[in-house]
């Protein structure tokens, strides 16, 4: 089955098992620093901690489902139990043990942060945004029977493999991103996750059709008041089918999801045009409505075209804010091969990635 990988669209509920599907990602790639994270806070904050208390208290159902209840991934591993060192030559960490090589450079300080899970920590600043994004789709997006179309995965293990960080993702061997200077490796096969896209593949060839994925992230930054070593991304993707995608469009039953064209700078060669497009502006419209939800009405938001590895065409949001344009995500339409051995293409969005301690 023909499948490509969406954003959420306003179009509705999806129906994987019935026809062709189209796979598009968005990419929110921008590091929310301390400076925005400040911004956050100071503009949102208040009325953040108010909704807190209010739309999502536990009790508090959204189209009848309670938000402890709703799609939620493994349970997050307390700190108390996170890391330990028996001995020099291998790291505990999350009850498994890792043989340190050449490659192993993750210090103490940041095992220590490992299993803190900030994010699932109800009332603190980062569950505040978190459960907003979370009720956003929740409340926008439904299935067929009006439950959330979005499962949501914030237990995941910030621990992965070389593979799953960085192969699964197209990037180069060579690739400087890889650098020894810039992760936290345990060894050469495992590190801890640089992006929450270190989950992309596994999520959406278990079968998955819409999710979001929230968690730690590690770099090795220089800390000052734009950059910490460990900070947190959510992203998500959603599967379309053809049917979803052109079914608002006038005459729109001939239209195509793929073709055997050429890649230009506005598309892949396996994809129409009239589908990137179409999906271009669904993806936009909603994330502007996300950020929007986020962030409060007025804002001035512009479009910047950028590359990723993993994603063409590829898009940077900028808001005004004081005056100055700052990047708050990025997004774009998944690399087709990266899941041709499912015979779909595939979209990713990342939403936050928010400086913290």
């Amino acid at each position: 089955m023909d499948r490509i990988v969406l954003m959420p669209s306003p179009l509705g509920g999806v129906d994987a098992t019935s026809c062709p599907v189209v796979c598009l990602g968005v990419a929110i790639k921008h590091e929310l620093d301390h400076k925005t994270f400040a911004m956050a806070m100071l503009w949102k904050f208040m009325r953040v901690a108010k909704y807190s208390k209010t739309a999502l208290s536990s009790k508090v159902k959204v189209r009848g489902i309670p938000t402890h209840s709703r799609h939620s991934s493994s349970k997050s591993v307390p700190s108390d139990f996170a890391a330990s060192s028996p001995c020099s030559n291998t790291v505990e960490l999350l009850g498994k043990s890792y043989p340190q090589d050449d490659y192993s450079n993750v210090t103490d300080k940041i095992l220590s942060k490992v299993g803190k899970n900030l994010h699932n920590r109800k009332h603190h600043p980062l569950w505040l945004i978190k459960e907003q994004v979370k009720e956003h789709f929740y409340k926008h997006y439904l299935g067929c029977r009006g439950t959330p179309l979005f499962s949501v995965y914030d237990g995941l293990s910030p621990v992965v493999t070389v593979q799953q960080n960085f192969d699964s993702l197209l990037i180069p061997p060579n690739h400087a991103s890889r650098r020894k200077e810039d992760n936290y490796y345990l060894n050469r096969d495992h590190m801890l996750r640089a992006h929450t896209s270190a989950h992309q593949w596994d999520l959406i060839h278990s079968g998955l059709d819409a999710f979001l994925a929230v968690g730690d992230v590690y770099r090795r930054d220089t800390i000052d008041n734009t950059h910490y070593p460990v900070f947190h991304q959510m992203e998500g993707v959603r599967l379309f089918s053809c049917h979803e995608l052109f079914s608002s469009i006038k005459d729109g039953e001939g239209l195509q999801l793929f073709e055997q064209g050429h890649r230009t700078a506005h598309k892949q060669e396996c994809h129409t045009m009239e589908a990137v497009k179409l999906v271009e502006f669904n993806l936009k419209q909603v994330l502007t409505k996300l950020m929007t939800h986020i962030f409060g009405d007025g804002l001035q938001v512009r479009w910047v075209d950028c590359y990723f590895p993993f994603t063409h065409p590829s898009f940077e949001m900028e808001i005004n804010f004081q005056g100055e344009w700052m990047e708050v995500l990025g997004c774009g339409v998944m690399e087709q091969q990266l899941v041709n051995s499912e015979n779909f293409a595939c979209l990713l969005f990342r939403l936050l990635r928010i400086g913290n301690s």
